[in-house]
């Protein structure tokens, strides 16, 4: 169960960066060619906050089922908890605002900085993002 859970873990981290990668590219091409705020950015923006929080579930599964806690996980767990956080508050900020006041631009830059806090919170247990 735990090997199942590290490589689930590990692997998700490809499907965030491709989230991460795919919101920031539509948010700046939108904000470049002016496009009104729409559903495809609403869709990206949101998939890629839920995988960043599905990745902190397996992430706690991982830790709760034996794998050993150290004290290196814990500018991991800080920095992956901050990313979720860059991640989900466009997409809960532009769900409550009236239609007219909706922008593309906040859900590029919370992805933009949610990748930074991401590969931050690789390296601090890793030397590599991709090792």
């Amino acid at each position: 169960m735990s090997n199942f859970v590290l490589n689930a873990h590990s692997g998700l981290r490809y499907l965030i960066l491709l989230g991460g990668v795919l919101t920031v590219l539509y948010a700046t091409y939108g904000v470049a060619s002016g496009r009104a705020y729409d559903k495809t950015i609403r869709i990206l923006a949101s998939a890629f906050a839920g995988t960043i929080h599905l990745q902190i579930l397996l992430g706690l599964a991982l830790l709760l089922s034996g794998a050993g806690f150290q004290p290196v996980l814990i500018g991991h767990i800080s920095m992956m908890v901050f990313a979720a956080a860059a991640a989900q508050i466009p997409v809960s900020v532009m769900r409550r605002r009236p239609e007219e006041a909706k922008s593309i631009l906040p859900h590029g830059i919370g992805a933009l900085v949610a990748l930074a806090l991401i590969a931050g919170g690789i390296l601090a247990i890793r030397p590599s993002i991709f090792g």
